[in-house]
């Protein structure tokens, strides 16, 4: 118990996490602080007019007959995405990462039954390096805490890996650019695993959108609101408490990406429009520090938690794009609401909504019948549903999200085709959170947004729904059953 209890320190210490270990001014610092990172003060107006390296929008990489695949992550979101690779045809897991060893041993055991006997990685700080030092792997998936992301996927770029990462893909606008960058100059795709542009009724609107069902899109509106109190205080919940060290020094919009992702798409942010600039509301905390001291109060344990700088319970993020267009995205994970994820779609023709359940369409101002609801559902279902969302739901994950974004990251990579959600996208849909905490910062100052493509979103080539090309990677088994 001992030595892991140091190899997590020295994990800690190395990989930059070393300063969460302790709340107040050690803890994960905000971009208001200007503690961040070593470009916090600069003027990143000089970078939003960088010239591109390389475009990666529309970027096909040469296509991989096997995917050659290695996991950094292996205590909540990994498992899941391992899993699901599993299934895959073309697929070989070659190694798994975590920096406990009981976790890296236990995926390593559930997908025993595929064939896969997978080099282990744990227990030493470098290892994860060790990981992407390999030249037999293609792919490193990263699902670690949020302010490892960016770190662990410029260094497998930087030697010659793909990467997949769990959301959000960065903490702060230098890690922002830093992964735009390094994708450009090595030519490694680098995308943010956002699962739910992979929602069946967020594909619907996308495709109903390409197809001009909503007339012009107008606006759009996502929200993460998800009731994560306990669990953000559980002991055990979130390794290292990482979590709630980030709840309690950044103050903001900290996880953006679930509802901007498919609204983003839905407007071809990117890819013909861009975000212009944001502004962001915030509340005080009303629960958050009161929560840390009822702990405190029978437990020690959450003494360091107490009177920290807790984000409010909500944030509202207003943002203005090119076109005219708006987005309203918010985050509240303390109070006790409905799970939702809002994805509203207003357009000068018809407007979509979903949550409260079931999702419903308008026409006008009246929302659609079930029967018309129905029969919109089969004539704009897309061709990833059409082929792979039965099997989807089956297999599971968040729905059948989860599978459809690793089934088809892996259907692209084994065709060479474009991916989804590219490193533009993964810069842009995380610089939200450091933009609106900028934004609270400055008594809700409008912020400007940087242009990550470097001016190419005016000939970008909208992400591509129908299809035509690959979708031949094929499910080869299913899961054991318990």
């Amino acid at each position: 118990m001992k030595n892991q209890t140091n190899n997590r320190r020295d994990f800690l210490k190395r990989t930059g996490l070393a300063g969460i270990s302790l709340v107040g001014a050690s803890m994960i610092p905000s971009y208001a602080s200007g503690e961040n990172n070593s470009k916090s003060a600069m003027d990143f107006a000089a970078e939003q007019q960088r010239s591109q390296k390389f475009n990666m929008s529309g970027y096909g990489a040469p296509k991989l007959d096997v995917v050659r695949v290695g996991f950094i992550g292996l205590g909540s979101r990994g498992p899941g995405h391992v899993a699901n690779m599993s299934l895959l045809e073309g697929v070989e897991i070659k190694a798994l990462c975590d920096i406990v060893p009981a976790e890296a041993e236990k995926v390593r055991k559930q997908i025993e039954f595929a064939g896969f006997n997978p080099t282990l990685y744990s227990g030493d700080a470098d290892a994860w390096k060790k990981l992407c030092d390999r030249t037999d792997i293609d792919l490193v998936y990263i699902c670690t805490p949020w302010n490892l992301h960016t770190p662990m996927a410029v260094y497998a770029m930087e030697h010659g890996k793909h990467v997949a990462i769990e959301v959000p893909a960065a903490n702060t606008l230098e890690e922002c650019w830093q992964l735009v960058e390094t994708s450009e100059k090595t030519k490694k795709h680098c995308m943010m695993m956002e699962n739910c542009c992979y929602d069946f009724f967020e594909l619907l609107t996308l495709n109903m959108a390409r197809q001009g069902f909503f007339g012009e899109i107008v606006h759009g509106e996502g929200a993460y609101l998800h009731n994560l109190l306990d669990s953000n205080f559980a002991k055990g919940g979130y390794w290292n408490m990482w979590r709630l060290r980030e709840n309690a020094s950044r103050r903001g919009n900290l996880y953006p990406t679930h509802g901007l992702g498919p609204v983003c798409q839905v407007m071809d942010i990117n890819r013909g429009d861009k975000m212009d600039f944001l502004v962001s509301v915030m509340s005080k905390d009303f629960q958050m520090n009161n929560k840390a001291k009822d702990m405190a109060a029978s437990d020690g344990f959450y003494k360091p938690f107490v009177d920290n700088p807790y984000r409010g319970n909500i944030t509202t993020t207003s943002i203005s794009t090119s076109k005219g267009r708006t987005i309203m995205i918010q985050h509240d994970v303390t109070s006790p609401n409905v799970y939702s994820r809002i994805h509203k779609i207003s357009g000068t023709k018809a407007a979509a909504l979903k949550y409260p359940l079931p999702a419903k369409i308008s026409i006008g101002d009246e929302w659609v019948t079930d029967e018309a609801m129905k029969a919109l559902e089969e004539k704009y279902a897309p061709a990833i549903v059409k082929k792979v969302g039965e099997l989807a739901k089956k297999v599971g994950g968040h729905g059948g999200m989860d599978f459809l974004e690793d089934w088809r990251l892996i259907d692209c990579l084994r065709n060479g085709l474009a991916l989804d959600q590219d490193c533009y996208d993964a810069a842009l849909w995380s610089a939200v959170a450091p933009l609106s905490e900028k934004s609270v910062a400055g008594r809700s100052t409008s912020v400007d947004v940087p242009d990550f493509t470097g001016g190419s979103w005016k000939t970008n080539k909208p992400v591509d729904i129908l299809l035509e090309k690959g979708g031949n990677t094929k499910v080869v088994r299913s899961k054991p059953v318990k």
